[in-house]
Parts: C-alpha cells; structure tokens; sequence
C-alpha cells in the first residue's frame, strides 16, 4: 500500500484502565438517550397538536433540505481531525430535541406572560425579542461549554469549538422550521406567490438564512474554542459568556428586523449586518483550517524523525487532497477495509500532532505536564495500533 512500509511490526504496549463503575459506562448513557428521545416525542407531539399530522409531515420534508446542506458544512469543516461521530450525533440530537423543547417552553411562559402584563399581542414581541434570544442561545450552547469542561481533550481549538455549536444549531433550526413550514401550510398552503406560505416561508428560511440559527450559536463556538485549553478560569468563564452576549444580541436583532420592522428593514439587517458578520466566521474558519493544516505539516517531520511514520507518508499525510487519495488507493488495491483502516491511521497522526504543538510553547507550562504525557502515550499507542492495522491488510490485499 502506498506511503505505508510493511517491513515494521509495531505492536502497541499494554496499557492500564481504570475500572469504571457501570453506573456511569451504562446506565448514565442510557438515561440521557431515554431523555433525548422524550424530548423528541413531547416536540413532536406539541407540533402535532397545534398544526396537525399532515402539516408536520411536511414541514419535515421542507425542514430537511436546508439541513442536510447545513451540517455537510460543519462535516465538511471538520475534515482535518473529524470529532467522534457519537458526541456529533448527540449534540444534533441535543439541539434539535432538548434545547428545542426547553425554548418552547420558556417562549410560551414568556407570551402568555407577556399578554398578562402588557396585553394582548404583546406577548409575542417579548418572546421573541427577549426570552428567545436569551434561553435558545444559552440552550444551543450547552453541549459546548459541557464538553470544555468535561472533554477538553476533543477540542482542539475553534474549528471544533464552530463544528459542536454550529451543529447543536442546525439541529434546533431543524425542529424549528418543521414547526414554521407546518403552520405556514394551516394558515396558507403552499401559497400562491412569494408572500405567504410554505414556499415564501422555505424561501426565506431554508434559502435566505439557513445559517441564522447557526451563525449566533457558532460565536459562543468560537468563544469557547480560544479558551479551551486556558488554565485560568477567568478567561473560561468570561470570554464564552461574552461570546454568549454577542450571540444574544445578533439574535434580537434578527427577531426584531422580522417582528418589528418592514421588509426593508429586514433586508438592511441582513445584507448589511448579517451576511458581513457570516462572511467574517467563513473567513475565521478558512483561516483556522489553513492553521489546522500547518500544524500539522510542522510536526510530520518531527513524528518521522521519532519512527511513528515513514518519512514517505509526509506529503501523504500534510494535505487533504493527498489523503483522500490515498484512501482511495488502499480501497482500489485491498479493499474498503484497507482504506477504513488508513482513514483510521490518518485521524491518529492527526489527533498526535495537535497533542504535541503544545510541547516547547508557553501554554504548555500552564498545562499539566503529566497529563500531557499520558495524552501523547495514549494517542502514541493508537497511531501504532492503526498504522499496524493499515499495514496488515494491505499485506493481505497485496497477498491476495
């Protein structure tokens, strides 16, 4: 196979687990799938109930549209080191069930609040302007800040910081516009021009501003991606929660060029507002995977001078158009298998060369030094583990 030398046989050393209670390895993960999929029910439910069954059918055939281009965007981001498939699926899962459930909730108290007090159809202003910027921002970003916290060590900066946010949106702005397209199909069907209906309605949100949910969450991504990795809590508390006011503040403004305003306020919003702050996060982003990329061609000689690669698979292994390549190769000559195993082999080198740009930078001294051993061990055992696996059947396709 190309780029892999088959003469070595690394064979990762035994390594040590901690005995984890089954509490936490099964029933914990069991009860937070039962809670997602509560969630799920009690959205759809409500949908049902306010606009019907036919109505939601449709609204899910509209809603999907936008949202399969939506998350091929963060997939697509997320190409150099792709986080764990799993925490992927759960933070869509979270954003389009729980976080959904909760806004729901919240904006409905908040009308009917707002009707009390102010009267009639005022309620519908302060949902809108105030406790849905509020409650879908913090909600949104839940599973972000959960996993700066508790898995500091799937973030690698702010590409994944804009990957968990922006997916955690795209999932609320899913369930969202299922409900929007439904109703807009109760009170005008499909419509009979631009201004009403399920078409006007998926023009305007699955054409116009199918990143609107994603853009304000994706600023708390960013946020949490440059403090990640700080040692002081000042800064992992503050710069999030400054992110968190920007994306409310976007996010009123959004509700209010709608509510408040004309069409032409609203165009202004968007044209002069929000697509120069979109077109910003799409160049934060081109910036950062350009960032991603020498990292890690910086490190590729250093790995090969250690003997954890061949020094052949450097090229092979600093350029994406390369890699995809050479996946396609293995698969050509020993099969889907093969190639599986060099994606595998691929993801390792990359996950060790984010794990080792610490070494000799000053964030390293505010970073705990054996933990980034341990880490570097871990990530070591599995680039050998994968490498080996690579190797053995290519061996076997060649054999073969």
């Amino acid at each position: 196979m190309k780029g892999v030398t088959t003469d070595s046989k690394p064979s990762p050393p035994p390594t040590l687990r901690r005995h984890t209670p089954r509490r936490v390895t099964v029933l914990l993960p069991l009860v937070g799938i039962a809670c997602l999929a509560l969630s799920g029910l009690l959205v759809l439910g409500l949908a049902t109930v306010r606009v019907g069954v036919l109505a939601v059918l449709i609204g899910v055939v509209a809603a999907v549209v936008p949202v399969l281009v939506v998350v091929a965007a963060f997939l697509w981001i997320d190409r150099w080191e792709p986080e764990p498939a799993k925490l992927l699926l759960l933070t869509f899962a979270w954003g389009a069930c729980v976080a959904t459930l909760t806004a729901l909730l919240v904006n409905d108290t908040a009308q009917a609040l707002g009707d009390l007090l102010l009267g009639s159809g005022q309620g519908g202003k302060v949902s809108a302007l105030v406790s849905a910027p509020l409650v879908e921002e913090a909600v949104k970003a839940v599973p972000v800040i959960a996993l700066m916290w508790r898995r500091s060590h799937e973030f690698d900066g702010v590409v994944d910081g804009i990957v968990y946010a922006g997916l955690s949106a795209a999932g609320f702005a899913f369930t969202e516009n299922v409900y929007y397209f439904g109703r807009a199909f109760v009170d005008y069907g499909f419509g009979d021009g631009l201004s009403a209906g399920v078409v006007a309605a998926f023009l305007l949100r699955g054409l116009l501003s199918p990143f609107a949910h994603p853009l304000f969450t994706v600023l708390i991504g960013i946020g949490v991606g440059l403090v990640v990795h700080s040692r002081r809590r000042g800064r992992k508390f503050g710069v999030p929660f400054a992110a968190y006011v920007g994306a409310v503040l976007l996010h009123a403004l959004w509700n209010a060029s709608a509510t408040l305003g004309g069409s032409d306020v609203f165009l202004n919003v968007y044209f002069l507002i929000m697509v120069p702050i979109f077109t910003a996060v799409v160049l934060i982003i081109m910036w950062q995977r350009r960032r991603e990329q020498r990292i890690i061609a910086a490190t590729l000689p250093g790995m090969a001078d250690a003997g954890w690669i061949a020094r052949s698979e450097i090229p092979l292994l600093a350029d994406l158009r390369q890699r995809k390549k050479w996946r396609r190769q293995a698969r050509a000559e020993s099969g889907r298998a093969a190639a599986k195993a060099v994606g595998a082999y691929q993801s390792a080198v990359t996950e060790l060369a984010f794990a080792r740009r610490w070494e000799g930078s000053p964030a390293s001294e505010r970073m705990r030094t054996d933990y980034l051993s341990m880490r570097q061990a871990s990530l070591l055992a599995v680039l050998k583990e994968t490498r080996a696996e690579a190797v053995r059947l290519a061996r076997a396709g060649t054999d073969g």
